[in-house]
């Protein structure tokens, strides 16, 4: 036991994927035990093939590697697929037969961070099943054998999916922000067979992404995007993730659209064929989608934050659309119910293509108020949850608000509404606040300064 104990650092396996610090919290030989113990998970369940693929981080290929050995180690066979995005990998896990995967990715942290995101059986592993290959480590619970190893190139197959899929009414132009990651190679030739006149940026995987790490969720990150569609005179800009599952939009004025508003698009266009089913948010999304969901005739449903809570609340409703904040849009409609960035930016062409209105008309039509970005305050590892456990604790005493605790603590109030969260990725806790004017929104950041001076004294907080 003492043994294998250090091979499984707790802080590493999160809410629905695996990832750490490089060299302290994760190397090669920890990558590889956690390879056995997702080997071992898979020949529980019936899966006999794990689909292997990676990001464009320059620590990527070593661990990779060294997941697929332990992969193999465990008696399952590998299909590594090289460099891929994250919707590519989920793509090969559930075309055909359901299957198992791996992407060895940590998406948006910053360079000295890796980790390893799981599917079982076509499923996106959740918190529990995360929890579960940590004990497998810990307890030795893990089979022996020699897998087999093969290469495969999917991105042709995945490609010709999406192009049989979407029909553009008119050409778009468009500039496409790749951050030189791992959509590089395939969104410019995905976007230009739908009929788009593309503009790259930063669409070349051979540069790297240096420290640039990109992350649609941050509109800083998308100013050169801004800029460049301006430029252009393009219809529109999408920016994508370091590992392609998450979407960002710059309409045609070069305004960002954040994805809870992009959602507001795509949801109104599936109800138009699915009348009076569900829609699924996270608690991070402005309140005005609820608003759009229920006038387009659909049922609002909020829920925890994160690819894969999502994917599973979708997976168990007749909604055929989810989506959050942070830029992972999935659809079971047309498609196969996981996060891909491509897909989705395909989709809002094709809505936006049947309007002859310039984007940032368009994008006017839905309302909105003043509403901050994610806030992001950094704490020592374990804090984030301590606090929250504080945080909820006082809700019970607030009875001029309504309150949620799906995902943290949000209140709704008439002209606004606040959010305080701890992160699923990172070791913080994340704010988010609006209001319909700016009495509002600093009325509600108020209320929260107090709940946070009360629940933990002595936070600078990032508001």
């Amino acid at each position: 036991m003492a043994e294998v104990t250090p091979a499984a650092p707790p802080e590493i396996f999160r809410a629905y994927d695996i990832r750490g610090i490089l060299e302290r919290q994760l190397t090669p030989e920890i990558m590889q035990a956690i390879g056995r113990a997702v080997g071992s998970e898979a020949a529980a369940r019936g899966d006999r093939t794990v689909m292997v693929g990676r990001d464009c981080r320059a620590s990527s290929p070593a661990l990779s590697r060294a997941l697929i050995a332990g992969i193999r180690a465990a008696g399952i066979d590998v299909v590594d697929l090289g460099i891929a995005p994250t919707p590519l990998v989920y793509f090969a896990c559930c075309e055909a037969c359901p299957c198992a995967g791996a992407i060895v990715t940590a998406s948006h942290n910053p360079p000295d961070y890796n980790g390893v995101k799981v599917v079982f059986g076509g499923t996106s592993a959740d918190a529990a099943t995360i929890q579960g290959l940590r004990r497998r480590i810990l307890e030795g619970d893990l089979t022996s054998g020699d897998g087999g190893l093969i290469e495969r190139d999917i991105s042709e197959r995945y490609h010709e999916r999406i192009v049989r899929d979407i029909h553009l009414a008119r050409p778009m132009r468009v500039v496409l922000d790749c951050g030189n990651a791992t959509v590089s190679a395939i969104a410019p030739a995905v976007f230009r067979a739908l009929g788009c006149e593309v503009i790259p940026l930063d669409c070349d995987p051979a540069a790297g992404m240096g420290e640039r790490v990109p992350d649609p969720a941050r509109p800083e990150c998308l100013r050169a995007l801004s800029e460049r569609v301006v430029l252009e005179g393009a219809d529109l800009g999408l920016g994508f993730d370091g590992d392609g599952d998450r979407l960002g939009v710059i309409d045609a004025g070069g305004g960002y659209i954040a994805a809870d508003r992009v959602l507001m698009c795509l949801a109104v266009d599936v109800l138009t064929r699915h009348p009076g089913s569900e829609v699924i948010f996270d608690v991070k999304c402005t309140g005005h989608l609820a608003e759009v969901i229920r006038r387009a005739g659909g049922r609002p449903v909020p829920w925890r934050s994160g690819h894969a809570p999502l994917k599973a609340r979708l997976r168990a409703s007749d909604a055929q659309i989810a989506g959050e904040l942070s830029g992972h849009i999935m659809f079971k409609e047309r498609w196969l119910g996981f996060d891909d960035a491509l897909y989705t930016g395909a989709r809002l062409l094709e809505i936006l293509s049947r309007d002859p209105r310039p984007t940032d008309a368009i994008f006017r039509d839905f309302p909105g108020g003043i509403a901050t970005p994610e806030l992001a305050l950094p704490l020592p590892e374990g804090e984030a949850e301590r606090i929250m456990a504080q945080v909820i604790l006082l809700a019970d005493r607030i009875e001029d608000l309504v309150v949620q605790t799906i995902d943290g603590l949000r209140l709704d109030g008439p002209a606004g509404w606040g959010l305080v969260r701890a992160s699923n990725t990172l070791p913080k806790l994340i704010f988010r606040f609006e209001g319909d004017d700016p009495a509002a929104l600093r009325a509600m950041q108020e209320r929260f300064r107090l709940l946070m001076a009360e629940a933990a004294p002595g936070l600078a907080l990032p508001f």
